[in-house]
């Protein structure tokens, strides 16, 4: 396998029409699945389902990884964990259908009273994503686990000791590369300072097997979404000891911008989105191909 480029293409527009055509305009053959239709690969009508295959095949367009909602920034680990066990049983044969292999997972979020005494919830985090493992073990496709606003984003050492715990070769890492920018590193006493991208990637970097690449800053306490290369996010220093490295996989894009793009010519958002998306994944292209000429 070598590099291939995808993204969350439902930043490119709310319609699969919109995300495909985005994702082509860009040369690209790949889309990481997260809005479709309204709702996810997991909870869209049968129907729905199979516009979507035939829309991808005419295409000629896979989606490489479902980025779920399961364990998520919205699930709490002190609520049941039933709600992404049901997501998971849902995805796998659509999953299997469309041949995605990999899917975006989280491990459960942390109310914030709770986060000085998140090492209390290890064991049933761990609990809790083995059941996801073997799930995805059984069906022959891989969970990322992405740094997030969930337990193993809390800290690099949060993450390793999920993996430590988890011990499942179906069970890897996706490495956000901006969420560090705007998290907290909660190792400590509080006040937390945040996190730094290339200290977190650094430190986890052997069981990465995807990368997001997301860019930002903070700004009056505010985060603030760029693109790729001009935030805190360490983009380019980050890709360019992954592809040093020999990395063969998906780099995938998340801009998140649109929401404070500036709008000169009050163009329609869905117009926004789209340009924002093909803008973005061109820059990214370019950071590789320079990384690319450094490296020869």
């Amino acid at each position: 396998m070598s590099i291939y480029y995808t993204g969350f293409a439902d930043e490119a527009g709310s319609t699969m029409d919109a995300q495909i055509k985005a994702t082509k305009e860009l040369g690209w053959k790949h889309i990481e699945a997260r809005a479709l239709y309204g709702g996810n690969l997991a909870s869209i009508s049968e129907k729905d389902f199979e516009d979507l295959c035939g829309k991808l095949a005419d295409a000629k367009v896979s989606i490489n990884c479902y980025g779920s909602g399961i364990a998520n920034w919205a699930k709490p680990i002190t609520e049941p964990p039933d709600s992404s066990y049901d997501e998971m049983r849902k995805a796998i044969p659509r999953m299997q259908k469309l041949g995605i292999k990999l899917v975006r997972v989280m491990s459960f979020a942390v109310p914030k009273e709770l986060i000085p005494n998140s090492m209390e919830y290890y064991p049933e985090v761990v609990k809790r994503l083995k059941v996801i493992a073997k799930m995805a073990e059984d069906a022959g496709v891989t969970c990322v686990h992405e740094n997030c606003m969930n337990w193993g984003g809390l800290s690099h050492e949060h993450t390793l000791r999920i993996l430590d715990g988890v011990k499942s070769p179906n069970f890897k890492l996706v490495f956000d590369t901006g969420n560090p920018v705007f998290n907290d590193d909660v190792r400590g006493a509080p006040p937390y300072r945040k996190q730094r991208s290339l200290e977190f990637f650094r430190a986890v970097k052997d069981h990465v097997a995807y990368i997001h690449i997301k860019d930002g800053r903070m700004v009056d306490g505010k985060g603030v979404f760029t693109f790729p290369g001009e935030g805190d996010a360490s983009v380019k220093e980050i890709l360019g000891e992954l592809i040093r490295g020999g990395y063969s996989g998906g780099i995938s894009i998340e801009p998140h911008m649109v929401t404070v793009f500036h709008d000169k010519d009050q163009k329609p958002k869905e117009q926004l989105m789209y340009e924002n998306y093909v803008e973005y994944g061109r820059r990214l292209m370019k950071i590789v191909e320079a990384i690319g000429k450094q490296k020869r």
